[in-house]
């Protein structure tokens, strides 16, 4: 597999994880908040309703999450060549500060008060946060590394 093709791969299973994991999130988080007024959702709810945003959510947050992850993985790549000891918490803090990024832009320029429900409070903001940290660290293990004597940080993405 050439490095270009490798390279694209690391960042579309990047941004399906991330997507994956912040639609499971988002949905057993607004499922939770159900169960605290009183709620009940059996397990049967909670998986068809994962199902159904898997579907529905997860899509829509791919693309956001591919938009952020355009800027802030290639700015990863550069800064890890030039500190490569820190190269894995650079990864996680690009994950984590795209998704709260692409989130403020869409809270700011979506008609309801917050397009993802999670986003709502301070936990719900970490949990997608840290999904952003997993793909960005799935990313930083599958993307061919690139050196400091390299004279283009992440070619492939721009």
């Amino acid at each position: 597999m050439s490095s270009k093709s490798r390279l694209l791969l690391a960042f579309a299973l990047a941004v399906g994880l991330t997507s994956l994991l912040a639609s499971v999130f988002q949905t057993q988080s607004n499922l939770a908040a159900l169960q605290e007024l009183g709620a009940p959702v059996p397990v049967q709810v909670r998986l068809l309703t994962t199902g159904h945003d898997l579907l529905g959510f997860a899509p829509l947050f791919a693309l956001l999450c591919a938009l952020a992850f355009a800027v802030a993985l290639p700015a990863a790549v550069g800064c890890a060549l030039r500190l490569p000891t820190l190269r894995w918490p650079i990864f996680a803090l690009a994950g984590a500060l795209a998704i709260w990024c692409v989130l403020a832009l869409a809270n700011a320029l979506a008609p309801m008060p917050t397009l993802v429900a999670a986003d709502r409070n301070l936990p719900g903001t970490l949990g997608l946060m840290l999904c952003g940290s997993l793909g960005a660290l799935l990313f930083a293990w599958l993307a061919p590394q690139r050196h400091s004597h390299d004279a283009v940080a992440c070619d492939g993405l721009s």
